[in-house]
């Protein structure tokens, strides 16, 4: 009891305990018993047991019965990861992973990525949105049909809501609209979105809207704004994805209507490769991700300084 009191008090964060946790397992091909693990890493049976339990639900590990006993072993793509070094190998890896159909090992990349230290925006900017554009690339070029690129998409977005769990306490000075002019988009938006919210950001996701290209468009964003900005506190920025000239246009113009009714801190910002032949009064244009998420930091750092 006096050795179980000890190991208990030795102050191990739960990432300490995940990171040790892949490395037993990672090196175990024939599983081991949790009196084995609690044993190798220390920690008494009891709180093992507890983080088994944790570990298990978050996809990491998982348990099989083998007559008897009870053996746990690593999710495969559960590896021990070191960044920045590894986003190069966690990127290739995850796009395979999408490719093949392999929903759980893609989602178990992901999560120990989050596990290993890597930021939130560096998975989206340097795993996610990558593979978003290869699986783009490849539908444009013929290489796959519509059912399944969809079927990919679907992969990639369920990666996305992984990262968006991991959400902190929200700002409400820091207010985002993010809109997708089209199905294309969409997904692009969705992970920007995750990458805000884990910087604290209050996001509003409003996703495809090309089904509301109408007349009434600027009325019905107004009463939106309205709705989840009401008092005008801190700053608000519109962020549109779009990859097609006259849907930028449309949708900037009924948004740029808005700005005047909103005051100086609100912002406008186009996310796309061809703004550059749209004439716009965006506050900032651009198809790099990474860019637009360190622009909407720097804009409100400019607002706290007013």
């Amino acid at each position: 009891m006096e050795n179980h009191t000890k190991f208990v008090t030795r102050g191990y964060s739960s990432e300490k305990i995940r990171e040790k946790l892949i490395d037993v397992l990672g090196q175990s091909k024939t599983g081991l018993t949790g009196v084995e693990i609690s044993e190798k890493l220390k920690i008494n049976r009891v709180t093992m047991s507890k983080y088994l339990q944790v570990f298990a639900g978050e996809g990491l590990i998982k348990q099989k019965n083998m007559g008897s006993v009870n053996l746990w072993f690593i999710e495969e793509g559960a590896d021990k990861l070191s960044f920045p070094a590894d986003f190069f190998q966690v990127k290739n890896k995850y796009l395979e992973y999408v490719i093949a159909g392999s929903i759980p090992e893609a989602h178990t990349l992901i999560r120990t990525s989050l596990h290993s230290g890597a930021t939130p925006t560096k998975i989206i900017g340097e795993v996610i949105i990558p593979a978003i554009k290869a699986i783009e690339n490849s539908y444009d070029s013929g290489k796959m049909g519509k059912s399944e690129k969809n079927f990919f998409d679907e992969i990639i977005s369920s990666s996305i809501s992984l990262i968006g769990l991991s959400e902190e306490e929200i700002n409400p000075k820091k207010n985002v609209v993010i809109l997708a002019t089209d199905y294309q988009n969409a997904l692009l938006a969705q992970a920007t979105s995750a990458a805000l919210r884990t910087g604290k950001w209050k996001v509003s996701l409003l996703g495809d809207m090309s089904s509301a290209i109408d007349v009434m468009f600027d009325i019905d964003l107004q009463r939106f704004l309205n709705k989840i900005w009401p008092k005008r506190d801190g700053i608000m920025i519109i962020v549109i994805f779009s990859s097609k000239e006259g849907e930028i246009k449309f949708f900037s113009q009924a948004v740029d209507s808005s700005k005047g009714k909103s005051g100086k801190n609100f912002h406008i910002a186009l996310c796309t490769e061809i703004a550059k032949k749209t004439k716009t009064n965006a506050d900032f244009v651009s198809d790099d991700v990474e860019a637009l998420l360190q622009w909407c930091q720097t804009v409100f750092e400019s607002y706290q300084n007013q």
